[in-house]
């Protein structure tokens, strides 16, 4: 219960939620079993019955809560050794049809499976369906260099001076990391064919050089129901993705990965 209290000098009233993130909150008693549920591929309307709220509710916990998320994974990374070997890749998935493709592009420490940090950003529809996507929604921006960008930006911090650098041949690649990290070695791995079991993101056979960040991906797959390969769970505004991946990825690392 919320306390109040009157200030006899100024005359005015305050609580003990004054200073806090979760100040004018209705329902702030959710907000950690939306944060978990969120992180366990829970959906937002199946969410909604079991904490008995509207499913509005949950949008704007999911909007509340993921901004809180990112800071608190940055701070999070800030306590942790500089990392030695880093790996990252795009994952991809789609706003609304797949005639929107979205990009994920993930940075994770080697072997701790430790998220360093992701970036959202929108793409162009590729392949066959790249002529009826321009038809039906025009040109779609690349925003996928200016989010390598803010996400090698972001993550600087947490990587050593000297650190390996790894990833697969993308040719867009090598320009980004020389200037970011100009100091660090770069290691790019020729992509694999994958196994049926982890869905396109861990692969089959031998030695997978990048099998930190394919797990990963993997997890994000199947703890978060929007990114899941059969689902009728869609994002309709990249913000939201960017949201909810910031609430799965703290879960990660501060419960999920220390259960090791």
């Amino acid at each position: 219960m919320i306390k109040r209290f009157f200030c006899l000098t100024c005359k005015r009233s305050f609580s003990d939620a004054t200073e806090d993130s979760d100040k004018n909150q209705k329902k702030r008693q959710i907000n950690l079993l939306v944060y978990r549920f969120f992180s366990s591929g829970v959906s937002q309307r199946r969410m909604a019955p079991l904490l008995n709220v509207n499913v509005k509710t949950i949008a704007r916990k999911l909007k509340f809560l993921g901004p809180l998320a990112k800071r608190a994974l940055n701070l999070n990374n800030l306590v942790h050794p500089l990392c030695s070997i880093v790996e990252f890749d795009d994952l991809e998935t789609f706003e609304h049809t797949k005639l929107k493709p979205v990009s994920v592009t993930l940075a994770v420490e080697y072997k701790t499976r430790r998220i360093l940090g992701f970036e959202v950003s929108r793409m162009p529809a590729k392949g066959l369906i790249a002529a009826l996507s321009r038809k039906k929604y025009g040109f779609r921006k690349d925003e996928r260099p200016q989010g390598i960008k803010t996400l090698f930006k972001d993550i600087q911090p947490f990587i050593k001076p000297d650190a390996l650098i790894k990833s697969d041949q993308n040719p867009s690649y090598p320009k980004p990391i020389k200037s970011f990290f100009p100091n660090c070695q770069h290691k790019a791995y020729k992509s694999r064919k994958a196994c049926i079991v982890g869905q396109g993101e861990l692969k089959e056979g031998r030695f997978d050089p990048l099998f930190t960040l394919n797990h990963s991906f993997a997890m994000l797959r199947a703890n978060i129901n929007r990114l899941f390969r059969r689902s009728w769970n869609t994002t309709k505004d990249p913000l939201r993705l960017e949201d909810h991946i910031a609430l799965y990825c703290l879960y990660h690392n501060t419960v999920i990965i220390q259960k090791k």
